[in-house]
């Protein structure tokens, strides 16, 4: 069923690869219902939404598309649910639940007519390379940040760390068993640099044992709860659609940068394109569906899976072990809390065990950045503002934004403008009107 012969896997670097992408991502457990509660979600049922969702979007992802690519609420979408639709534009979650679903509707549908593929094939080559590299960079800044390697200063914005606080030694001790280890060629070497830095963490005190097994919250407070009579009476047209476009408009190129990301370090694309891309997006827009009619924001392709293919993880056997790991999260939460929860120091939460692999990988990732053509300027600087913006603005969406503009305005200005796809001139003038708009408000 998974090809394995055919992608040159084997059962056990699988299991690895899915269990490793769920170490990488299992932070999304924890913070998820910290978000949601914010506006009054409640947080037990929150919880079992996110884990149930997960494993039901990552469990399509595997048997639709056979790719390692696991799927899970979206940090920056939760963010736009509570702060601007709910807390800003006065939306309750429930009527923010319902223009959820109704943008993840919309995605199935067009995913049906194959409008999102095409998107995919239209994108250049340099844009994707780009993508990829940008996504790695961002992630390494997440580890750096998640580590306390990098933290918040006044004047350059950023700089070093505490050298001497224990969540940054782990992380530093982290990252060197998981170099050492690859460096060894040793299989997992992610996996296991999670595990023993999870058990030098848990021996120095660093981290608390809060136990093996609780009981799952219930998801009825959450389920079936959506509002689409209030959304469409309590506000304005113009807002609702608004609200509608920019779900959609977050997840369409979150998912595309995440898939191309993880695709072009895979070595799934054949051609510069992704085979069974129209299986993968479905997957997709039926996870955040399904997401929001349980009760949790966008459910969206999550680029720590990058974590997992670079495990070894190369079909969708991978997915059915991180599905199965959301699912007993929700059992044994006290021992998932202990492998991807936060560690506070100085009153700032930081994870010393994910933060690692996020920055190995991270590097991994840079590899791309080869394919881009460097001597053409028309293709190499929309690509370094994709590969820049991203981790500077911490936004995959405003690197893709950056790159489409740039590469269509250069295009045009160079007399190449026939070498543009269509697509890309569209999302392009679209990018300029999003941005113009906001200028406006």
């Amino acid at each position: 069923m998974f090809n394995l012969q055919l992608r040159g896997a084997d059962i056990r670097t699988e299991v690895v690869g899915g269990a490793t992408t769920f170490m990488t991502m299992s932070y999304i457990v924890f913070v998820q219902p910290t978000v949601l509660s914010i506006c009054g979600m409640d947080h037990g049922a929150v919880l079992a939404a996110t884990c149930l969702s997960s494993a039901l979007a990552t469990f399509l992802m595997g048997v639709l598309a056979g790719y390692p690519v696991a799927l899970a609420p979206a940090m920056g979408h939760n963010f736009f649910f509570v702060f601007t639709v709910c807390q800003f534009m006065g939306y309750t979650w429930q009527q923010a639940l319902a223009a959820n679903c109704i943008s993840g509707t919309l995605f199935i549908i067009l995913s049906t007519v194959k409008f999102r593929v095409r998107i995919m094939e239209a994108i250049p080559q340099s844009l994707k390379s780009a993508i990829a590299v940008g996504i790695g960079l961002l992630i390494a800044m997440v580890g750096m940040e998640w580590s306390g390697l990098v933290v918040a200063r006044e004047g350059t914005l950023v700089g070093l760390g505490d050298l001497h606080s224990p969540p940054v030694l782990l992380s530093l001790f982290g990252i060197l068993v998981i170099s050492g280890l690859l460096a060894l060629r040793v299989r997992g070497a992610i996996l296991i640099g999670i595990l023993v830095t999870t058990l030098l963490g848990w021996i120095f005190h660093l981290i608390e044992f809060q136990g093996i097994i609780g009981r799952p919250p219930s998801i009825a407070p959450t389920f079936l709860k959506l509002d689409i009579l209030g959304l469409f009476r309590d506000q304005g047209l113009s807002n609702l659609l608004a609200i509608i476009f920019v779900f959609f408009f977050l997840d369409l190129f979150d998912t595309v940068g995440t898939l191309i990301g993880i695709s072009e370090r895979a070595g799934f694309l054949v051609n510069g394109k992704l085979p069974r891309a129209g299986q993968a997006l479905l997957s997709d827009a039926i996870g955040t569906v399904s997401g929001t009619l349980l009760g949790t924001s966008t459910v969206t392709s999550y680029i720590e899976s990058a974590a997992g293919v670079t495990a070894g993880a190369r079909t969708g056997l991978a997915n059915m072990v991180t599905a199965g790991l959301f699912l007993l999260a929700l059992f044994f939460y006290p021992l998932t809390r202990m492998v991807g929860g936060a560690v506070e120091y100085g009153g700032i939460p930081l994870y010393p065990v994910i933060a690692p692999p996020l920055i190995i990988v991270g590097s991994m990732m840079m590899t791309s950045v080869r394919s881009i053509k460097w001597e053409d300027y028309t293709e190499s600087l929309p690509a370094f503002l994709t590969l820049i913006v991203m981790p500077l603005t911490f936004s995959i969406t405003d690197g893709i934004a950056f790159g489409f503009i740039a590469y269509a305005l250069l295009k045009l200005m160079s007399g190449r403008g026939r070498e543009v796809n269509a697509f890309v001139y569209t999302f392009a003038f679209l990018f300029v009107l999003r941005y113009l708009l906001k200028l406006g408000a």
